[in-house]
């Protein structure tokens, strides 16, 4: 102990054992947490969620109540924060929540931070125009704020059911790659359209002085919708020409068709801290 330094003099001549902190156990967690503040709006942790928590605060919570290949059950699962942090913990996880809003962004979130080959699985999402013909009967906003996500537009306003303006989405993108400009996303679940809605859209895009509109149908359009889509003309830049007004159908958003549009701006969205990605395995998003 001598040699070690754990033994010192002191002024009375009497030996003392040298104590060090960091052999110390240290006070055991309490139950008020004053060192995790709640985020701010200028925090680049930020997603834009509501109800968004610190992810310091939920690797706490995970790693204090479960060990690396434990189960993480977050049925309210929101922006995703909890299977975030159980994710970089290298636990499983299953996450659920209703909203369909909430699950595509944190399909983004998750591909942010530990990136693009991320292994999730996702269960009650539509795979294919039936399930997406089941989701729009069974609940319209869920199936705009899905088809929405289908195109990466951000879902307009604030989530709330209502009146919309005949905008359920838009498309930031960068014609020249400096100026951003926007798209309007308007997404038909029902399974009458008509010429009418395309003209809507045009007037929409001429009253928010937007560039572009996507159409997002269920249905199959009809010729006078496409002849009324083809009239509004091209949308030119230096670097090429675009259909102003495209009408896409949720079949063709399944086999990959996207939207024929100049470069999207990514500075308009909010991204996850990116994550080491070493240890991750597949996980289920419900």
């Amino acid at each position: 102990m001598w040699d070690a330094g754990q033994i010192i003099h002191r002024s009375t001549g009497f030996p003392q054992f040298k104590r060090y902190l960091d052999e110390q156990s240290g006070v055991p967690l309490q139950d008020l947490w004053l060192d995790i503040n709640p985020l701010t709006g200028g925090e680049r942790e930020r997603l834009g969620y509501p109800t968004q928590k610190p992810l310091a605060l939920l690797e706490r919570i995970v790693n204090a109540s479960s060990n690396e290949g434990d189960v993480v059950l977050d049925p309210f699962c929101g922006c995703g924060t909890t299977v975030h942090a159980a994710q970089k913990l290298n636990r499983e996880w299953i996450g659920i929540d209703v909203t369909h809003l909430a699950i595509s962004l944190i399909q983004k979130r998750l591909r942010d931070a530990f990136g693009p080959s991320v292994a999730i699985e996702v269960n009650g999402v539509p795979k294919d125009a039936g399930g997406a013909a089941a989701l729009a009967e069974a609940d319209k906003y869920q199936f705009q704020w899905w088809a929405v996500s289908l195109v990466d537009a951000i879902p307009f306003g604030d989530k709330k059911k209502g009146a919309d303006g005949g905008i359920d989405g838009l498309i930031y993108f960068k014609p020249d790659g400096k100026a951003t400009e926007k798209a309007i996303v308007s997404v038909k679940g029902g399974k009458n359209v008509g010429v009418t809605m395309v003209k809507d859209l045009i007037a929409t895009v001429e009253r928010e002085k937007a560039k572009m509109g996507i159409f997002i149908t269920l249905a199959a359009p009809t010729g006078p919708m496409i002849k009324e889509a083809a009239s509004a003309g091209l949308y030119k830049t230096e670097y090429g020409s675009y259909p102003k007004i495209q009408i896409l159908t949720v079949e063709q958003l399944f086999e990959g068709k996207r939207p024929e549009m100049p470069w999207i701006d990514p500075s308009v969205f909010r991204k996850a801290k990116r994550e080491d990605t070493s240890k991750q395995k597949q996980q289920k998003l419900l």
